[in-house]
Order: C-alpha cells, then structure tokens, then sequence
C-alpha cells in the first residue's frame, strides 16, 4: 500500500479509505516504539465507535497499548489472521498487518487526519 494514499493520526494509527470503508492499521512508527507485537484484542464485526474511542489493545513484549477509532464508524471486518499471527502487524503494518475495516459515518473526520507528509512532521516533533 502506498504510505502517501493514507492518512494518520497522533496515535500512530493509518486509515486508508476506498468505497466508504476505512481499512485501519498501526504506522511503523508505532511497531518501532512497541517492539515484537505478541497479541492484538480487536471488537467484534457490528460495534459502534466514536472517534477516539478506544477499539482494542495491542500487546508487545514491551507494553499493552490502547487502539482508537481514528474516524466513528461501525466495524465491518477484523483481521483474524492475526489471532494466530499477531506478528503479522511487524512484518506488514501497511498491508497483511491491518487490523480493522470501518463504515465511514462522518466524512468531515477524515478532513482532521494528518497526510503522511504531516504525519512525518509530527514525528520529527517527537524525537527523543
């Protein structure tokens, strides 16, 4: 997937939008930060969430962090592949490694996500 067609969030999440659905994953920044992803939690297909609204958690050897609904929606798919595979998000972020597609409720909430352009700038503004 081309990193320039997708849109980010400040909470390392990407979303790439095609036909009214939000296909949504975590940024390479993100794996970096957490290191080996041993599990992911993710909602059942048919729940509502608003924007910013926690969906699930992601678990590494480091840390278990919490996964936020970059736009409102209702979940359509879950990626079940990584139930067994959860690695599957280090090796893959912006592909195999997605984890949710959403309906889109609110067209206006995509305006407020970053391009990766932006995205790569706000990076820079987090440097250690």
């Amino acid at each position: 997937m081309q990193k320039e067609a997708l849109k980010f969030t400040q909470d390392h999440e990407w979303i790439y939008v095609e036909d009214n659905v939000a296909t949504v994953g975590v940024s390479q920044y993100a794996i970096d930060e957490l290191g080996e992803i041993v599990f992911v939690e993710l909602p059942e297909t048919s729940a509502q969430f608003q924007k910013k609204e926690e969906f699930g958690t992601i678990e590494s050897v480091k840390t278990v962090s919490s996964l936020y609904a970059p736009i409102s929606g209702e979940i359509l798919e879950t990626n079940a592949t990584l139930a067994d595979q959860p690695d599957q998000v280090n090796s893959d972020p912006y592909d195999q490694g997605w984890l949710i597609k959403l309906s889109i409720n609110n067209e206006e909430e995509l305006e407020e996500l970053m391009s990766y352009d932006d995205y790569e700038a706000y990076l820079k503004t987090l440097a250690h």
